[in-house]
């Protein structure tokens, strides 16, 4: 039978089941990695897109989503 946990993997490549009362049965598993959220790679890219976003063009291209700016 198949089944699917949550776990997290530490920095020496141990795995944790998110479920603290679960315990892993010795055998053999399929791990499938997920990409990092959305928001942190968001994040990372902040600094660089600010420069653009900071721009009047954008301020005047947005300008009709802030009805008390236009």
């Amino acid at each position: 039978m198949m089944k699917t946990i949550a776990v997290e993997i530490d920095a020496q490549g141990r795995v944790h089941p998110l479920e603290p009362q679960l315990r892993l049965p010795p055998g053999r598993a399929l791990l499938t990695l997920l990409e990092p959220a959305a928001g942190d790679s968001a994040l990372l890219a902040e600094h660089a897109l600010g420069q653009d976003w900071l721009r009047p063009e954008e301020d005047a291209a947005w300008a009709h989503l802030q009805p008390d700016k236009s």
